[in-house]
Parts: structure tokens; C-alpha cells; sequence
């Protein structure tokens, strides 16, 4: 499938699409490149985290809400 083809398909396609993607990167991470500002966001997450200054949200209630924009 080609790049502009993507871009026809529905939200709910996309996702699909993005969750097989990402579920094959994650099989094999030593293939994924270390990205410094990324490395940057999770530590300064972190600290929010353990500052108690962002709110934690269950894992499995968010990805409902988030699913359930696109259903």
C-alpha cells in the first residue's frame, strides 16, 4: 500500500495500521534508535511523576477513552 493511498483510509484503519507497526517494532527493540530527546521526555516525566505534579490515569481506562474517539 503506498503512502497517499493511507491517507483515504478511515481513522479506525489508520490505527489499526499504526498499532501492527508498532507492535512489530516492539518484537525487536535493540533495531529502534536512541533518541536523546526522547530519553529527555521520559526523565522529565519521571520527575513530574515522583514530584506528584501530573495526574496518573489506568492504563486499560485510557486506551478505552482513547479508542472510543475514534469509534
Amino acid at each position: 500500500m503506498s503512502i497517499s493511498k493511507l491517507h483515504n483510509l478511515p481513522a479506525v484503519e489508520k490505527l489499526k495500521i499504526i498499532e501492527a507497526l508498532w507492535g512489530d517494532l516492539a518484537d525487536d527493540e535493540s533495531n529502534l534508535p536512541n533518541l536523546a530527546w526522547h530519553e529527555t521526555e521520559l526523565k522529565e516525566t519521571e520527575e513530574k511523576y515522583l514530584a506528584e505534579s501530573i495526574e496518573v490515569v489506568d492504563w486499560q481506562l485510557a486506551k478505552k477513552k482513547l479508542r472510543s474517539r475514534f469509534e
